[in-house]
């Protein structure tokens, strides 16, 4: 029998997932920038507020980072209010924590959530493998593991 998806205003993203987006993203201490080209990132992927030159404490990485889940979290349920399954959830808001809100409320992924084409929506996370027209290694990586966990594998 195959489970029911729970409404998407009942989620939150599972403790597992929270710790696999800081895996993927790393701890840095001071203000990087990822790729060229990109813009300054800082702990687990912030980028809100940073500047070259900032300096964080692990301690206070981990604040930023579950506030920043939370901030993905809300934006995955405004921009697709429909009902999901946990590991669909946890996968969209890894992968909107990754590409931003509106990438992810203006994208393909999310009309096909919307309009209930739950697996070509999982399908849709492998296009986003690329910074600037360029695939990058380290998110094909990501976005195949964000793409097995969204199908439930």
């Amino acid at each position: 029998m195959a489970l029911l998806r729970t409404k998407v205003t009942g989620l939150v993203l599972s403790a597992a997932m929270l710790v696999g987006i800081a895996n993927h993203e790393s701890f840095r201490a001071a203000a990087y920038i990822p790729v060229p080209g990109d813009v300054p990132t800082i702990g687990f992927g912030t980028t809100e507020h940073v500047k070259l030159g900032d300096k964080i404490s692990v301690e206070r990485a981990l604040v930023r980072l579950l506030a920043d889940a939370g901030k993905f979290e809300a934006a995955v349920k405004r921009c697709a209010p429909v009902p999901m399954h946990q590991y669909e959830f946890d996968a969209y808001v890894s992968l909107t924590y990754n590409i931003g809100e509106g990438a992810f409320c203006k994208s393909t992924l999310a009309k096909e959530l919307n309009a209930g084409n739950y697996k070509e929506a999982c399908d849709q996370i492998l296009r986003w493998d690329k910074f600037k027209g360029k695939s990058l290694p380290g998110l094909t990586k990501r976005r195949s593991e964000e793409h097995k966990k969204c199908l439930g594998l």
